[in-house]
């Protein structure tokens, strides 16, 4: 097992338990403690972690909200996420990170304002282009791939420009979400990255998943749909901050 001190263990349970509380009660957001994590557990032990993480807490979502899956939503996600993944592996040789990283950062926060001026009453009555439903989806592919994080806020921008409702949101995103990371998985067992050292560090880190989203599923369901939409607006624009400061 990786030597972390005491305090470094505290600082990994906290930021576990609020990443997925996060995502409990919204869908999305889990992805914020791997950046955090990666400030004191070498990337090479934490990927592999990250995507058993994923895998159990989507799993655990998927179960609660499966009757809520949008299944012909997945099957349209599909074709252009599939390209996305296809153009993600082209600019992850061949274009500056830092650069790119940025425009996301202000992709994904210019976006979540705009998407909470709706919900205050600007542009009411007019739904957003369904070119950017689709351009989501395309950059949830191409994100995920380059980066191994962060599908998920392209995805969650897809469902919020068609206007699901917040079961249909949290339960279809966790269907999309475990789907991504078996595949992933897969790719990592077959090249042996799942050793002692990440197996034994998931299995520490998973009674504080549980506890995270035992915490964010109480917070779901006392949540109104305004509120929601401005929950996952507020994440959006914060999500992109460090982007653009990269």
């Amino acid at each position: 097992m990786i030597a972390l001190s005491n305090l470094e263990w505290g600082y990994c349970a906290v930021v576990l338990v609020a990443s997925y509380a996060l995502r409990g009660s919204t869908g999305f957001g889990g992805f914020a403690a791997m950046p955090l994590l990666a400030l004191v557990i070498p990337m090479k032990v934490l990927v592999p972690v990250w995507t058993l993480l994923t895998i159990s807490s989507s799993a655990t979502l998927f179960g609660k909200d499966r009757k809520h899956v949008s299944f012909p939503m997945i099957l349209r996600i599909l074709p252009s996420c599939t390209l996305g993944i296809l153009l993600g592996l082209w600019l992850f040789k061949t274009l500056d990170a830092t650069w790119l990283t940025r425009g996301l950062g202000a992709l994904v926060s210019g976006y979540g304002l705009y998407a909470l001026w709706q919900t205050r009453g600007g542009g009411a009555g007019n739904p957003p282009p369904r070119a950017i439903a689709t351009a989501a989806s395309f950059l949830a592919g191409a994100v995920g791939t380059m980066f191994g994080t962060m599908a998920s806020l392209f995805f969650a921008v897809y469902m919020d420009a068609i206007r699901v409702t917040k079961e249909q949101f949290r339960g279809t995103l966790a269907a999309l979400m475990m789907t991504l990371a078996v595949i992933r998985g897969l790719g990592y067992y077959a090249v042996g990255e799942f050793g002692r050292e990440s197996l034994l560090l998931f299995a520490t880190a998973l009674p504080f998943m549980f506890t995270g989203i035992f915490i964010g599923d109480r917070i779901h369901t006392g949540l109104s749909e305004t509120v929601f939409r401005r929950t996952v607006c507020a994440i959006l624009i914060l999500s992109g901050i460090p982007l653009m400061l990269k």
